[in-house]
Order: C-alpha cells, then sequence, then structure tokens
C-alpha cells in the first residue's frame, strides 16, 4: 500500500480514506476494482485522480463522496467516518458539506436551470433558496438564462449551471468527475479556470477525476491509480 500524503501537523484532514478495497461479483469469479488504497485531502486542497480506464479512479471518487459503498475499509470527511451511515443519515450530512459536478451535467430536463440549482437548497430547507440560487446563475455569467431549460443550454451553460448548483450551498468539498469530459478545449478550459476560481474564493476543497494530465498537474497534487491500485502521487511543482 502505498499512502499518498501524510497531512500538515496543523492541517484540517477533508477527506480521508483508510485502506478502500471494492470488489464486485463477476460470474463464479470477482473483480477487485479498488485494492487497499488510503489517501488524506487537506481543507482547501485541489486533489486529481488520473488513471487509464478501468483502472477504478471513478469508483474511488464515488466511495470519498459517499455514492458507494466499500467492501473493507473507510472514508470520513472532516473526522467522522461516512462510510458506515444509514443513507438517510448520509443524506443529511451530504447537505451543506458536499457537492458535485458530473461529466454529463445530471441536470433535471424539466426543469429550469433556476429550478435544477434551487433543488439542493429547497431539499436542505434553505430559505434563501431562490435568491441564492440566482446569485451563484448571475455569477456564472446566466443572468439571462435563468428560466432556460438544459435542453436550451449549450454544453458549456448546462456545465455552469451544474458548478451553480455544486457550490450555491457553500459545501466544504466538491467532488467532479471528468467535469470537461463533455466540452469542446476552449469551453472546458474556461470551466476548470471558474472551479480554480471558486476552490481559492471559497476555500472549498476539489477532489476531481481527470484523464487531463496538465488539468491534473495545477491540482496541488495528484494520484494516478493502475488496477485498482495508488502507484504514483506527485505535487505541483
Amino acid at each position: 500500500m502505498i499512502q499518498t500524503n501524510v497531512p500538515h501537523p496543523n492541517a484540517r484532514v477533508a477527506v480521508a480514506a483508510d485502506q478502500l478495497s471494492r470488489v464486485v461479483p463477476l460470474g463464479e469469479r470477482s473483480l477487485t476494482i479498488l485494492d487497499n488504497v488510503s489517501l488524506a485531502v487537506n481543507d482547501g486542497e485541489t486533489l486529481a485522480i488520473v488513471g487509464a480506464s478501468g483502472s477504478g479512479k471513478t469508483t474511488l471518487l464515488g466511495l470519498l463522496a459517499g455514492l458507494d459503498r466499500p467492501n473493507t475499509g473507510s472514508v470520513s470527511w472532516h473526522g467522522e467516518t461516512i462510510s458506515t451511515l444509514s443513507e438517510d443519515a448520509l443524506a443529511k450530512k451530504r447537505q451543506g458539506t458536499v457537492g458535485f459536478v458530473f461529466q454529463s451535467f445530471q441536470l433535471l430536463p424539466a426543469l429550469t436551470a433556476l429550478e435544477n440549482v434551487m433543488l439542493p437548497l429547497e431539499l436542505a430547507s434553505n430559505p434563501d433558496a431562490e435568491a441564492l440560487a440566482t446569485d451563484w446563475l448571475t455569477r456564472m455569467g446566466l443572468g439571462e438564462r435563468i428560466d432556460h431549460q438544459p435542453r436550451q443550454l449549450s454544453g458549456g451553460e448546462q456545465q455552469r449551471v451544474a458548478i451553480a448548483r455544486a457550490f450555491a450551498a457553500s459545501p466544504s468539498i466538491v467532488f467532479a468527475d471528468e467535469p470537461t469530459g463533455n466540452l469542446d478545449t476552449d469551453t472546458g478550459n474556461e470551466i476548470i479556470e471558474l472551479m480554480f476560481k471558486l476552490n481559492r474564493d471559497q476555500g472549498t476543497t476539489l477532489i476531481l477525476v481527470t484523464h487531463d494530465l496538465e488539468l491534473a498537474a495545477r491540482c496541488n497534487r495528484h494520484i494516478r491509480l493502475a488496477r485498482g491500485k495508488v502507484v504514483v502521487e506527485g505535487a505541483a511543482s
């Protein structure tokens, strides 16, 4: 096992994984997707997870984000183990703690941009949901597009809505899975600049999966997975 990072003594660990493994049945055999992975990510840090297709990077992100459960090992956010929480307790814990940005945007097609951003705020019973959502869409340059449905928006605009939705509740941790994967190069670069700016301005911990090595090099650290194991870790030069 490779320990990817030993946090500074005064740093607060935002996300930690301890000996995570994920195994799925495959006929009469089983397939090990993740094998004994441990890592720690500090508050405000940016971490890129890279690796070839099938290396386990999206599975690792899903476990860190509490979207899946490990077979062995544990995940904690700010020192609290989340991998053993009930679904209801975990859903409550996510509110105001984590945000998500997906390659496929994951916007609800029947809702407007405003309604998509408002939805998680309303689920968290935030009385200022509409005002916050409007403000974040305006900050994303979409002030004139708040009443448009996803099908009326470009890919870059849809990802900006997704970013507004992720950051509107002021989460301390944001998970992003190939956030530029469905975008052209110029639009992708704009989205990345936006996410790093929000990371700096909000102090949000950002953990992302990417196949883009230039993007990974811009993060504070990166880890490379191969066959479910951490094989390389590095820091920005």
